[in-house]
């Protein structure tokens, strides 16, 4: 199906040119000032979880089977420990401003965001805790973009999840933003066991063996 032009900018005069990577479909030619918030859910046929970063579309590549078992693997513990004001919610957009909606692997909010079953996206100011998972394509925006855009945004907790070591066991890194610096601090790195206070007091297995276990 062809995307239809956004208003003031025409589709690529080259009807023929088609991408290789999804033969038959042309997306519309991106605006001058980039993209922003409102063409990110607006645009049709856009691939499931694109994000929108600096004005541009991110597409995402597929998951691989570890990442999607670390994070199923988090969200068993913070839905076991969390408080009945929050919610704990995988893959939805954060809206930070006008030119940046990145989609975090989990997030934690606030329940009395969650309005509507058909909802698409939360406002950071909602958001207690985002975390990313480390991926081979995605290392440069989960170790720099992704935390420096959480934290202007105001976001309290990130955490940053990789492998490491021989065996390549989970290692989960946590930052809580200073009101001062307005940047996030490191406050602790987890290996086995990842046992923090806030947002909320949890315990959970990270180990290799917990991780086989989903």
């Amino acid at each position: 199906m062809t995307a239809e032009p956004i208003a003031g900018h025409e589709p690529d005069p080259e009807p023929e040119r088609q991408t290789a990577r999804e033969p038959g479909r042309r997306w519309p030619r991106p605006p001058q000032d980039g993209y922003t918030v409102d063409h990110l859910f607006t645009l049709p046929d856009l691939p499931p979880h694109t994000e929108l970063i600096d004005g541009s579309l991110v597409f995402v590549s597929p998951q691989q089977y570890y990442h999607s078992t670390m994070i199923d693997l988090l969200l068993a513990g913070l839905r076991t420990s969390v408080p009945k004001t929050l919610k704990v919610r995988r893959e939805m957009a954060v809206v930070l401003d006008r030119k940046n909606a990145p989609e975090p692997d989990i997030c934690v909010v606030n329940a009395k965001a969650v309005t509507d079953r058909s909802l698409t996206r939360f406002a950071a100011e909602d958001v207690h805790l985002a975390v990313e998972v480390v991926s081979p394509e995605s290392e440069a925006r989960d170790h720099d973009t992704k935390p420096h855009k959480y934290a202007a945004a105001g976001i309290p907790n990130f955490w940053l999840v990789e492998r490491a070591g021989a065996d390549e066991h989970p290692v989960v890194r946590v930052y809580e933003l200073d009101p001062v610096t307005k940047a996030y601090a490191l406050t602790g790195i987890h290996h086995d066991r990842l046992k923090v206070s806030v947002p909320f007091a949890l315990d959970i297995d990270i180990t290799l063996e917990a991780l086989d276990e989903f």
